[in-house]
C-alpha cells in the first residue's frame, strides 16, 4: 500500500494574508495563482510550478501560518489506519475536499505533522 513510491504531491501555504503572500511568492519565483471560491472557507489560491509539487495558500488570519506538506497515498482510509497504527496521532480523519479528494492530517510518532492526500480520479492531481 506504502512504500518508496509515496511522493509529496502538495504544498499548502496558511498565512495571514494571502494577497501579501501571493505578491511575493511571484515575484521571487513566478508563480501564478487562481483564485478558487471555497465557499465559507473562502478563497483558496493554487499554483503549478514547472517542476515538482504544485500547491494552493489561503489566509487564515489568527492561525498558525506556515506550510504543510502532503504524500500521495491510494486508499486514504487504509493509509490513516496504517499511520494510527504505527503510532501516529490522526488529528484530523480523512474528509472529502469536493471535486478533489481526501485527506488526513497527522502527527507522526515525533510529533511532527504531516498530510496525506488520495486525489480524486479525474482531479487533475
Amino acid at each position: 500500500m506504502t512504500g518508496k513510491g509515496n511522493p509529496f504531491v502538495h504544498l499548502e501555504l496558511s498565512t495571514p494574508d494571502a494577497a501579501k503572500a501571493k505578491e511575493f511568492y511571484t515575484k521571487m519565483f513566478g508563480w501564478e495563482f487562481v483564485d478558487n471560491d471555497m465557499g465559507e472557507m473562502g478563497v483558496y489560491s493554487t499554483f503549478k510550478p514547472a517542476e515538482g509539487p504544485g500547491g494552493g495558500l489561503f489566509s487564515a488570519p489568527g492561525g498558525h501560518p506556515g506550510w504543510s506538506a502532503y504524500i500521495g497515498v491510494e486508499d486514504i482510509k487504509a493509509a490513516t489506519a496504517q499511520a494510527r497504527e504505527l503510532g501516529a496521532e490522526v488529528c484530523m480523519d480523512s474528509h472529502e475536499i469536493p471535486h478533489v479528494g481526501w485527506m488526513s492530517v497527522l502527527k507522526d510518532p515525533t510529533g511532527c505533522s504531516i498530510s496525506i492526500f488520495q486525489p480524486m480520479p479525474g482531479s487533475g492531481m
